[in-house]
């Protein structure tokens, strides 16, 4: 627009000088005349004429001049008008793409600046926003994308040194046993291959979801195994904090086989189980009512004294002695006999005598009557009677040292009798269904138990109650 301005007003201009250099132009050689003489009035009009000619001419070049300068003021107005609003456009673009984290971006100041410096429509036209925007927000993008693998990185590092130091420390108390070879070995070979594992994991899930729980599980149930075949005694003890059972070594390995939670298995201890004897003095209804052989197998418990409950002391035992209390070591026997005659002679004589007078002066009858009664009684009584007793009493303790120190007849017959003697008693007892001994009387126990049961067993030894197993 403004170049078709800028054509006119030269159009102008030329015809301007074209009209001023027509006037000034020469005018032809008159054709060879006589000279004549010139008028003065004549030569006045013809300079006038030329005057006017002039100043039309000059009027018309400042008319077209000042019509040009308008026209040109008009569009040079218009132009900035239009560049302004294009200018206003542009900047509304820039901020409807440059928004958010974009919103103080360099990339938006420079495209403000080349707007503000552009001096035509043209000129702004070349500048693309969108493109600009586009490339800004593609090479943030990437930035992004690289920020995020490298925290990704960062966190997968992190991840995987915590994770290796997890798996170290699991395997440090399986590493700190006296493991044989063959297994520790087999320990260092799974460590290693879980942390190649966490090494080559691409993926935090992929670090986390190497568990070294189920290798742990096997590796320490088979250092349990190792543990009850090594232990010298036929059967073990598996400790469970207070908790403790007697196993063979097959039922010991087959609990050990079914625990399923790695926490619950490191809680067991293996522990040999050393048999070792120890004396009790019961009162016969917390030993089954003596009831009891040397061999039987038995289960002890205890009363708790402060709680009332009844605990498992130990699961497994045996009887090897029962001695009798000394109210059996004690025998009394006694016998009597009596005999009496009684001899009685009675003799009774009665008389009776009777006289009865009636007379009734008047109205008035008037009776006197006399009774007499003899009576005469003889009695004789003799009572002739005798008895005897006989008391036989035997300190069975008595007897027994008696026999130590072989002062008795035919020692062998006595100690085969007296072998029998108390269990008799029992099973008498049994057999009659008939409670002789006190409840109450008090037994001598000895019995056979693992060493580990042993202090428990002091501890309460005046609660103990013996279960015989029968199944």
């Amino acid at each position: 627009m403004s170049e078709d301005i800028e054509a006119k007003i030269r159009r102008l201009r030329e015809l301007g000088k074209a009209t001023a250099e027509q006037e000034a132009k020469p005018s032809k050689p008159p054709v060879a005349r006589p000279p004549r003489r010139v008028s003065k009035i004549g030569s006045l009009r013809e300079r006038e004429r030329k005057r006017r000619i002039m100043i039309g001419a000059a009027i018309v070049i400042i008319i077209l001049l000042a019509i040009s300068v308008a026209v040109y003021t008009y569009y040079q107005n218009r132009t900035l008008k239009e560049l302004e609003q294009a200018k206003q456009q542009k900047i509304a673009e820039v901020n409807k793409y440059f928004t958010g984290e974009l919103a103080n971006d360099t990339a938006k100041f420079e495209l403000l600046r080349q707007i503000q410096a552009a001096k035509s429509v043209e000129e702004l036209n070349k500048i693309n926003v969108k493109k600009v925007y586009e490339e800004r927000l593609a090479e943030l993008q990437r930035k992004k994308e690289e920020e995020t693998k490298k925290k990704a990185l960062e966190e997968l590092n992190k991840a995987k040194t915590q994770q290796i130091s997890v798996i170290e420390q699991a395997f440090e108390p399986l590493l700190a046993q006296p493991l044989p070879e063959d297994l520790k070995n087999e320990a260092i070979q799974k460590l290693n291959q879980l942390k190649n594992e966490v090494e080559s994991a691409q993926s935090k899930e992929q670090v986390l979801a190497v568990d070294p729980t189920q290798y742990l599980m096997d590796l320490w149930k088979e250092y349990y195994y190792y543990l009850i075949d090594s232990t010298p005694t036929q059967k073990v003890i598996l400790k469970k904090g207070e908790e403790k059972r007697i196993y063979t070594r097959v039922e010991a390995k087959y609990v050990i086989s079914k625990i399923t939670k790695l926490s619950d298995l490191l809680q067991y201890t293996v522990e040999k189980a050393e048999m070792v004897q120890i004396a009790l003095v019961l009162t016969r209804d917390s030993i089954n009512g003596a009831f009891l052989s040397p061999g039987d197998k038995i289960k002890i418990y205890a009363k708790n004294g402060t709680k009332g409950q009844y605990i498992r002391i130990a699961d497994e035992g045996y009887v090897d002695l029962i001695l009798l209390p000394t109210t059996a070591g004690q025998i009394s026997l006694s016998e009597s006999q009596s005999e009496g005659s009684t001899v009685s002679t009675s003799s009774t004589t009665s008389y009776s005598e009777s006289h009865s007078t009636s007379y009734a002066p008047g109205d008035t009858t008037i009776t006197n009557a006399q009774n007499a009664n003899d009576q005469y009684s003889t009695t004789q009584s003799s009572t002739d009677s005798s008895s005897a007793y006989y008391n036989y009493n035997v300190n069975l303790a008595e007897v027994l040292k008696a026999i130590a120190a072989g002062k008795i007849e035919a020692p062998e017959e006595v100690k085969e009798q007296l072998s029998q003697y108390g269990w008799k008693i029992i099973d008498l007892e049994k057999d009659s269904g008939m409670l002789v001994l006190d409840p109450t009387a008090k037994f001598l126990v000895i019995i056979e138990v693992p060493a580990e049961f042993v202090t428990d067993i002091l501890n309460y030894k005046d609660m103990i109650y013996i279960a015989k197993i029968t199944g």
